[in-house]
């Protein structure tokens, strides 16, 4: 179960099987663009076996979500949503900003938030209300105009109290690549988006892939995974015990130690051993394990630069200099430092995003954040001083690319002084 892998047995193993599905996931697009609302309806029943009334929640919906829900955990929704928010606040850019750099040529950014945009929240196997939190806050943090959400009926009631809570707009009762169809070509009753956002199946993930013609996302988010550095200081306990967390989220989900330390692997497994028997989850946990393992490097720095080219989603490091070991770390979705530092802490709690990159896409896609919600455009303002300065520069250049007209558009400014 517990095995000793390599880097291309765990990169094999984590490639996209977007490809796998793609024709099936074309011919769902394929449905909702022709058919718009009426397909949704027929596709939540073919494949959610739901008969919905209405596509959108109404606002008793979503009352009656707060009714069910224990009052313990809409506070700790509550708590977690502030922590978010926090984090996130931290990101904005400023509205614009402009400096001088030569006398007359003033040079600056302008940022502006998306005005549409539609957040998928996966439901099925299990319902995630804090990835709700994850995907909306961030936007409406970055002032997008409207945020439309999307996920599979029967919706969880905790999961539409997140949304709520949150700050979504709309929310649909409509789950899987359809819904992804949805947001992107638009209904009568879903409105078109400009950017989707947000985890999920292969079939989201594929829709998203097959669209970006159509509407920009963030990156693919497939199963989740796990990376950890560990040397001999590390405590087995924690170690085993951040495994199986990320084992229990899905039978494709992975976990991968690298260590220097040819004895923790083993040590590792007799824990996890001890703690798998007691998990609800157990099923899971073990189907997972069957993508997992462990690699002995030589040193931590061959450990280290081993993770950067895996680029893991999740990234623990439990070493005996962690600050060291995280100087060294180029690519990971998000990082976690030291033994008190559990995966968990940014699944819920701390405020960063647990919206992530998986499969490798951690070396060139960053996780979830403000960014990806606003746009930004260069402002230039130059006065007759500046642009005389850039003139040769420019007349030389553009006369050299054969773009002529490009050097009068600027001679034609000093005419006058002719």
């Amino acid at each position: 179960m517990w095995k000793q892998v390599s880097e291309d047995f765990w990169k094999e193993n984590r490639a996209s099987k977007v490809g796998d599905v793609s024709d099936a996931v074309s011919g769902i697009i394929g449905e909702v663009r022709a058919g718009g609302d009426k397909a949704l309806f027929e596709l939540t029943k073919k494949f959610d076996r739901q008969e919905i009334g209405r596509l959108e929640v109404t606002r008793e919906e979503i009352e009656d979500a707060y009714d069910s829900v224990d009052q313990e955990i809409v506070d700790e929704l509550e708590n977690a949503a502030f922590n978010i928010e926090r984090f996130h606040e931290m990101q904005v850019p400023p509205d614009m900003w402009l400096r001088e750099v030569e006398p007359g040529i003033t040079l600056g950014v302008k940022s502006t938030p998306l005005e549409r945009v539609g957040c998928y929240v996966p439901g099925g196997r299990a319902s995630y209300p804090s990835t709700a939190l994850m995907c909306i806050i961030p936007a409406r943090v970055a002032g997008v105009g409207e945020i439309i959400c999307c996920t599979p009926a029967p919706v969880n009631p905790a999961t539409l109290v997140a949304m709520d809570i949150a700050g979504a707009d709309k929310i649909f009762k409509i789950g899987g690549a359809q819904a992804v169809a949805a947001m992107a070509l638009g209904t009568v009753n879903v409105p078109k988006v400009q950017k989707i956002v947000g985890p999920g199946n292969v079939y989201v993930t594929a829709a998203k892939m097959i669209l970006r013609n159509e509407v920009e996302i963030d990156f693919p988010a497939g199963p989740s995974e796990i990376g950890v550095l560990a040397d001999s200081g590390a405590a087995c306990e924690y170690l085993a015990a951040d495994l199986i967390a990320q084992a229990e989220h899905d039978p494709s989900s992975a976990s991968i130690l690298i260590t220097d330390d040819p004895e923790l692997p083993g040590l590792v497994w007799e824990a996890m051993e001890h703690m798998i028997d007691d998990q609800p989850r157990k099923s899971i946990i073990l189907k997972a394990l069957e993508n997992s393992g462990y690699i002995l490097a030589e040193d931590m720095d061959e450990a280290v630069e081993m993770m950067n080219r895996i680029a893991p989603e999740h990234l623990s490091i439990q070493t005996s200099d962690p600050m060291a070991t995280l100087s060294k770390v180029r690519n990971a979705g998000s990082i976690f430092v030291g033994p008190y530092t559990p995966v968990a802490a940014g699944d819920y709690a701390s405020g960063t995003n647990h919206v992530l990159p998986t499969a490798g896409n951690s070396s060139t896609a960053s996780g979830l954040n403000v960014s990806h919600f606003r746009k930004t455009s260069t402002v230039q303002m130059l006065t007759r001083e500046g642009l005389e300065a850039l003139a040769p520069t420019i007349e030389v250049l553009s006369t050299s690319e054969g773009l002529h007209a490009h050097c009068d558009s600027v001679r034609v400014r000093f005419d006058d002084a002719e």
